[in-house]
């Protein structure tokens, strides 16, 4: 499978193997604590397997397939390691009988074979979930960014936190997030690519919610 990692001429880490891995458990402890603060969330367990068949499992795109293997003392049942929590964090509130005004978030643990591989993708994937229940009237673009705005303080938070730790680290992001139409955003840039006027964006603004 063909790796498309990009580095930068003379790049140098600026923390070592050890430091990066103190650094990511940092993040992790720190970030959940923010995240739920933030949004009202309850964490809970995912699975990292799930019954094939079921629908459970998400299947992403449609073409990526999940790792499949039988489970010898549950009748020889096949499961499948997931790809996505998409569909059973609602599956969860659901049964969790989770009201409007609260959520739940877990730590996912999945693997994607079909992933293609760069700086942002890998085979082993591990990242934060997390799915609120919402009521009718709050499906709107003010309610919207809102959420994005409470979000973002958790990671304008967690960035601040990680770079006194860790004085080589300089930090990036503005204090507040800009928002921004798609369809606006090509008419300021029509002859870039998405990706080149999301990038151009994001030079202009430091931090920006499309």
């Amino acid at each position: 499978m063909p790796s498309h990692l990009n580095l930068p001429p003379n790049y140098k880490p600026a923390l070592n193997v050890l430091e990066t891995e103190r650094a990511i458990w940092d993040i992790k402890q720190t970030f959940q604590s923010l995240l739920a603060q933030q949004l009202n969330l309850q964490r809970i367990t995912a699975p990292l397997s799930v019954p094939s068949g079921t629908g459970i499992n998400d299947d992403l795109t449609g073409t990526e397939r999940p790792i499949r293997f039988c489970l010898t003392n549950l009748n020889h049942t096949q499961a499948e390691i997931v790809q996505s929590l998409a569909k059973w964090k609602r599956l969860a509130l659901a049964r969790l009988k989770i009201p409007p005004g609260q959520g739940i978030y877990t730590d996912m643990n999945a693997l994607r074979p079909d992933e293609v591989l760069d700086n942002l993708h890998s085979i082993y994937v591990d990242q934060w979930d997390w799915e609120r229940v919402i009521t009718a009237e709050e499906r709107c673009l003010a309610f919207l960014e809102e959420m994005v705005k409470k979000i973002y303080q958790a990671i304008y938070q967690i960035e601040k936190i990680t770079c006194d730790k860790y004085p080589q680290l300089k930090p990036l992001l503005p204090p507040d997030i800009s928002f921004i139409h798609a369809q606006e955003l090509q008419s300021m840039y029509p002859h870039l690519s998405p990706r080149e006027r999301e990038n151009k964006i994001c030079q202009k603004y430091g931090a920006v919610f499309i």
